[in-house]
């Protein structure tokens, strides 16, 4: 038998992932700044003393009554427009794991087992605070085990310019990994009761939608309304309607029709979709969610007492960095991969650290187990606070790796500049008469 060959964890990918992956870094990141630009104006203007007629926005209701489509804005941007989020995630898993470089188990274990485990342990803390608590709350346990990749892409791309693309890469495909298994989660433990006959009648647009796309028929004037019906059904059916907008990517065909490398059908949905989604559906959504009358210090210091606040902060800053980090530490520890040359562990605590930044995902998670009650409310300062302590700590940690890079490529290219100054003179082309 022959031995299995050892493999390199965050190594970089081939040249087409990484191009690939640098240009969807690039519209997370922007997304990623309005995301927080439309979180700052959400808690500035539900905190000033015109915040009466914010909340009159987020509650105000429109849609008809039938099929329950009365809906507030707030929910229309939890449950319509984060079904863009969930569509444009969908087809970033599904590329990655038929056409990408996670088409190899191989490659593709590390980020689903750090996914995993960045998800198994800040659940076991937060439900480890709460149970012992008498107010606890266990039901909210899956809202710190998401991972926000627009936030963490906005982070990682404002204090990062030397780190190896193998980690940038791993950050992506960890919080796409993370975003599935966050909607499985919805799906299974925060859907409200289900109705089997409208999940039924929900395959019919789903199966029409993916017939065209499979036969590459791509238009507007058939699939947008397909795909509509489709989030109708499901959101009559009880199940969480972003649950739609993954269904439907997954019957998007990856490759192309003649098997030929180049842009399939679901790579073009995505960079058709990608701006929608980053640069509006998340920012609208981070506007409703965000908005929380904190109530100055004593607010804070009253929603800390709170064990779901508690949890909620100490399983995104402590359960998620230990958990990403332990799970790959024992995927390293008991298979033949081991941690590429370039990278040191503490590379990977800072990128584990970033994965603690849930803000999009952990704030609709929260809504769902919550809805309108204190300890809705007292969510949201414990999901804000978890992601910004996060982010400054994987902040200060990344910096200064990103610092070390930095002189390690400086004295590379100075060393590469003194061996070709003292090439001997003969070795020039065309030589001397």
């Amino acid at each position: 038998m022959p031995a299995t060959r050892p493999r390199n964890l965050f190594a970089r990918g081939s040249w087409l992932e990484s191009s690939r992956a640098a240009e969807i870094l690039r519209a997370e990141s922007t997304g990623g700044l309005l995301l927080i630009a439309a979180a700052t104006l959400a808690l500035i203007w539900a905190n000033s003393p015109w915040h009466s007629s914010y909340f009159r926005l987020h509650d105000f209701a429109v849609g008809p009554h039938v099929l329950h489509l009365h809906l507030t804005l707030n929910e229309w941007a939890g449950d319509g427009l984060l079904a863009i989020f969930f569509f444009v995630a969908g087809l970033e898993l599904k590329r990655e794991f038929v056409a990408g470089d996670l088409r190899d188990p191989r490659r593709a274990a590390l980020p689903v087992v750090a996914a995993v485990g960045g998800m198994v342990v800040p659940g076991l803390i937060y439900v480890a605070i709460n149970l012992v608590h008498p107010d606890g709350a266990p039901v909210g346990w899956a809202i710190p085990t998401a991972t926000d990749i627009a936030f963490a892409v906005a982070v990682l791309a404002a204090i990062s310019t030397h780190l190896p693309s193998g980690l940038r890469t791993f950050l992506l495909t960890l919080a796409v990994v993370d975003d599935l298994l966050a909607i499985v989660v919805i799906a299974v433990f925060y859907s409200s009761s289900l109705r089997l006959g409208w999940l039924v009648v929900a395959l019919v647009p789903l199966v029409a939608f993916g017939v065209l796309v499979q036969r590459r028929i791509w238009n507007d004037f058939l699939l947008v309304p397909l795909a509509a019906a489709a989030w109708v059904c499901v959101h009559a059916s009880g199940i969480h309607p972003t649950v739609a907008g993954v269904l439907l990517a997954f019957t998007v065909p990856v490759r192309r029709r003649d098997g030929t490398d180049g842009m399939g059908l679901a790579e073009h949905l995505e960079h058709i979709n990608r701006p929608i989604s980053a640069g509006f559906a998340v920012p609208v959504f981070a506007f409703f969610a965000s908005g929380v009358a904190v109530g100055g210090w004593h607010g804070i210091t009253e929603a800390l007492q709170d064990p779901v606040t508690l949890g909620v902060v100490l399983g995104l800053v402590v359960g998620k960095c230990v958990g990403i980090t332990l799970a790959t530490w024992l995927l390293a520890r008991f298979t033949s991969a081991k941690l590429d040359d370039e990278l040191a562990w503490i590379d990977v605590i800072g990128i584990a650290m970033l994965g603690g930044i849930g803000f999009t995902v952990s704030l609709l998670i929260g809504e769902l187990a919550f809805g309108r009650s204190v300890q809705g409310e007292h969510v949201k300062v414990g999901v804000l606070l978890g992601s910004l302590i996060a982010a400054a700590l994987a902040s200060i940690l990344l910096r200064a790796r990103n610092r070390v890079y930095r002189r390690i490529g400086s004295a590379e290219q100075s060393e590469e500049q003194a061996n070709h100054r003292t090439e001997p003179e003969g070795s020039a082309w065309p030589p001397n008469p």
